[in-house]
């Protein structure tokens, strides 16, 4: 009859969860409120990439007479005839971005050193690249023929070398590769760490309701306090997969119509945005954007393991949340508030922060370096460090078998341990009533 108890629990933990009025609105409303906040970035930037930024020229020297050129996003206009003052006034009453002032002097340095931007508001950090790298282009070409380097010579200097890359068996390898596959997996671990944080507290919460109620004193005298920890974790767990499969449907489709609706472009969201090109270059891969590499690209994503990737989330979620759950719930058992929680929430939630950071810093940049590997071993950061290394395969080339076990095992073993534990503690603090636990009383109550 005991053994026959656990289901029940688990029933009775998830029907109360999604019969719940919040978890009902939050499970249908999160959708919508997600796919319209994306739908509206999608729609803001495009907007946005209609409206050309139009910058004047005035300009008195006899250099930079073809160098700007209207892009998609920014055009030119020349004023000739006219004083500085006049050109001011001129871009001002015509709304134009900013004045481009380039005087008269003897020679293109002093040109160079004299010009000036004006604007009505400080100007766009993208914007001043742009420019001040036609001058950089155009005096670096100038002093290397005072140097005795001719314009072809030049023109040939300018050209951009990229090393060939392949593996060992002859083929061919793709720069960045490796960061997108981390940046790939880095998404699976963000989705075990997001889990985790809601959902544990969702254990943590209900095991505090009940206490606080004395509900847990009537419950407590027909089922094991072990159960009834495990009960609520598991059924938590699968009501929380139950809305998050419902989100991942309904987003989908969400995302179709409005796309469709509003005539956008979902890779809107991915064209040069300025300031990303010029603050985030250090990390984000350089990719080549002609259609024959891009297709490489695609095709080196479609050799990524999905089926290992899949698997192995599925087993480093279930284990990772088992984990961190039973600590929520030795917490819940512990305090009467939600409000005593506080002290004891951060070092939780501190080795999944690490593991974020840490893991895309040492995988972008080392996916086999120590900081990676032993991360990717030590129980409560692996679930998601270790998923950003595996979109590389297993075996040659990606994470060494010996490592993908032994994370699994060291992590079944921190399970029962933490498990084990938490059941110590949740039996001491269910029927605790009136006093703050500290440190100090958790370790003797481990010792009961």
């Amino acid at each position: 009859m005991v053994v026959n108890k656990l289901p029940l629990i688990i029933r009775r933990e998830y029907l109360a969860k999604v019969r719940n009025k919040s978890f009902v609105i939050m499970t249908f409303l999160s959708p919508i409120l997600m796919v319209a906040m994306v739908v509206l970035i999608a729609y803001l930037t495009k907007l946005n990439d209609n409206e050309k930024r139009v910058i004047a020229i005035f300009n008195e020297s006899d250099y930079f007479s073809n160098e700007f050129l209207t892009t998609e996003g920014t055009s030119y206009v020349n004023f000739t005839d006219i004083d500085l003052q006049a050109a001011k006034d001129s871009t001002s009453n015509l709304g134009y971005y900013g004045l481009l002032h380039i005087p008269k002097a003897k020679d293109l340095e002093q040109v160079a050193e004299q010009s000036y931007f004006y604007s009505k508001d400080a100007p766009s950090t993208a914007v001043l690249t742009n420019l001040e790298s036609i001058f950089e282009e155009r005096l670096r070409q100038r002093r290397l023929v005072e140097l005795g380097v001719s314009t072809e010579d030049f023109a040939a200097m300018g050209n951009r070398f990229e090393i060939n890359i392949s593996t060992f068996t002859g083929e061919q390898n793709l720069k960045g590769i490796n960061e997108i596959k981390a940046i790939i997996g880095g998404a699976f671990g963000y989705l075990i760490m997001m889990f985790i944080i809601i959902y544990g507290g969702f254990v943590m919460r209900s095991v505090i309701e009940e206490k606080t109620s004395r509900i847990i004193e009537v419950i407590i005298s027909s089922v094991k306090p072990f159960q009834l920890m495990m009960g609520k974790i598991i059924g938590t767990a699968l009501a929380g997969v139950t809305q998050f499969a419902i989100w991942v449907i309904s987003a989908g489709i969400l995302f179709v119509v409005a796309f469709a609706i509003f005539d956008i472009n979902p890779t809107a969201l991915n064209n040069s945005s300025d300031l990303a090109s010029t603050m985030g270059a250090d990390m984000t891969p350089n990719l080549p954007s002609d259609t024959k590499m891009a297709e490489e690209y695609l095709r080196e994503l479609f050799k990524l393991p999905l089926t290992l990737l899949l698997i192995s989330f599925v087993i480093y979620f279930i284990l990772g949340y088992l984990i961190y759950s039973s600590i929520y719930a030795a917490i819940g058992a512990a305090v009467d508030n939600e409000t005593d929680t506080q002290q004891f929430i951060f070092p939780i939630i501190m080795p999944l922060m690490l593991a974020i950071y840490v893991g895309f810093f040492s995988v972008f940049s080392n996916p086999h370096g120590p900081i990676a590997v032993g991360f990717s071993l030590f129980p409560l950061t692996s679930p998601i460090v270790m998923l950003m290394r595996l979109p590389g395969g297993i075996g040659e080339g990606g994470v060494p078998i010996w490592q993908f076990i032994t994370s699994i095992l060291v992590l079944i073993a921190t399970f029962i341990a933490i498990v084990w534990l938490a059941a110590k503690i949740y039996r001491v603090g269910i029927l605790m009533y009136g006093k703050k636990p500290t440190y100090r009383e958790l370790f003797k109550w481990l010792r009961y």
